[in-house]
């Protein structure tokens, strides 16, 4: 594996990892430090397999990088203290930049920004509802579900998602016997990763302004639908938010009654952060390796599969557009005929991650689903890789990779966007970092459209 080295400056990333949790009201209230002192990256040697995810399974913040034998983990001196008391040997690689003096959420309607001009969910949705009304004859807004917290009265948001193709009649509905072929991305799952929202708003503006300017944009909305969810899990943004110029990096989403209220850091606990993490929730070797039963860690699976309205809206919204093309076993493939493709964005490695993701062992599309994760780490750069997460980084369960391609037989992809060394590096990079994402991020969309119609020919 190619080496790296992590830069001693984490560009736009704030000292604000013990700023996570709240007790959940409407709003919630502000977690208030519990240390004084600086936020550390710390190299731990954790070798892929059991080390490894022994490492997440205890509940610290593993950032997805690896160099060799080594992970990196998040947090201050008491996460330092924490590594030692469990065996691991936690060393200072970087120290992350201070918060800004912070200044709130600016702007309203489309024009509402944090950090430098990332946007807000309203803004997200305020978008969403723009290019339908100017775009009408290719876009279609649709309501998928809700956020935990609009189930509880506590504020919270619709889930949405937009669908853009040259609409002609029965396009864009909720049914898997649909003509044309559809490519599905989505941002912000784990809502700290601020970069696969901004993504996914120029990819929808990319195709809309270029349809019939812009001709291989032009086929594709002509042949393809191109469904887009924003932001999956709105609450847990609207938490990365709420800190203006110095985000918090909430990771999960909102949902705190599984566990106890005052999941925020303490000196004891200083992992701790309230919520579920969606990506270790859904009905997919639920429970296995990389996932913690801890209600305050951040890999917290929740109390059953699909526990969560976030989860079981995005299955239901897949089992809506997707048919059913795998058998029941694990050895099962796809058919041939499957169609479609699926990319949920996450920050940040340079990677492609291909299923299984809770194991080490070949899908039995392993073939097919490797060479295509070739051809989008080509086209992003030489820096990228590509490959199972328990070769490059570690394995997880529960994850919407093996839910889509397990469940469906959908091809699905993991894009780990960004990297921990440089200028533009980690889950917060200052907004002017987005352009050369974009240029990365942009080819390997339009491939992955492409392949919608034949994924596995």
């Amino acid at each position: 594996m190619k080496q790296r080295r992590l830069s001693l400056a984490l560009a736009g990333a704030a000292s604000v990892a013990f700023l996570v949790g709240t007790s959940v009201a409407a709003p919630p209230p502000e977690a208030a430090p519990v240390q004084e002192g600086p936020t550390y990256v710390y190299r731990v040697p954790a070798p892929l397999g059991q080390k490894a995810q022994d490492l997440l399974a205890r509940g610290f913040d593993v950032l997805e990088q690896r160099d060799g034998d080594d992970l990196f983990v998040l947090g201050g001196q008491a996460v330092h203290d924490k590594l030692a008391q469990a065996g691991y040997t936690g060393t200072v690689e970087s120290v992350m930049a201070p918060p800004r003096s912070e200044m709130k959420v600016q702007g309203t309607g489309v024009d509402e920004t944090y950090y430098g001009g990332y946007r807000t969910v309203k803004a997200h949705y305020a978008h969403l509802n723009r290019v339908a009304f100017k775009y009408a004859g290719l876009a279609t807004v649709v309501d998928y579900g809700d956020s935990w917290r609009k189930t509880q009265g506590a504020g919270g948001y619709d889930l949405k998602a937009i669908c853009l193709t040259r609409k002609t009649l029965g396009d864009c509905k909720l049914t898997p016997h649909a003509r044309k072929p559809r490519l599905f991305v989505s941002g912000q799952i784990h809502a700290r990763e601020i970069t696969t929202g901004d993504m996914a708003w120029r990819w929808i503006d990319h195709l809309t302004t270029g349809y019939g300017k812009d001709a291989e944009v032009t086929q594709l909305l002509d042949t393809t639908e191109i469904w887009v969810v924003p932001i999956a899990n709105p609450d847990g943004v609207d938490i990365v938010q709420s800190g203006g110029d110095s985000p918090k990096l909430q990771r999960k989403n909102a949902n705190h009654t599984n566990g106890p209220k005052e999941c925020v850091p303490t000196a004891e606990n200083p992992l701790a952060q309230v919520g579920i993490d969606v990506n270790r929730n859904f009905d997919a070797q639920w429970g296995d390796n990389g996932t913690s039963s801890d209600p305050c860690h951040q890999v917290y699976r929740g109390p059953k599969p699909d526990s969560e309205v976030e989860t079981r809206a995005l299955e239901k919204l897949f089992r809506s557009l997707y048919l059913d093309k795998r058998g029941p076993a694990v050895t099962d493939p796809a058919a041939p005929d499957t169609r479609g493709m699926v990319i949920t964005m996450h920050s940040a490695f340079n990677v492609v991650l291909l299923p299984w993701g809770y194991t080490t062992q070949p899908s039995p599309n392993d073939d097919k689903l490797r060479a295509m994760a070739r051809d989008m780490a080509q086209l992003a750069g030489p820096e990228w890789q590509y490959g199972q997460p328990g070769e490059l980084l570690y394995t997880a369960g529960g994850s919407i990779d093996d839910w889509a391609y397990g469940e469906l037989g959908v091809p699905h992809y993991t894009w780990e966007i960004g990297n921990w060394e440089g200028d533009c590096t980690g889950f917060l990079p200052a907004y002017s970092c987005q352009d050369g994402h974009w240029a990365k991020v942009k080819p390997m969309l339009m491939y992955s459209a492409r392949k919608a119609a034949k994924p596995y020919a």
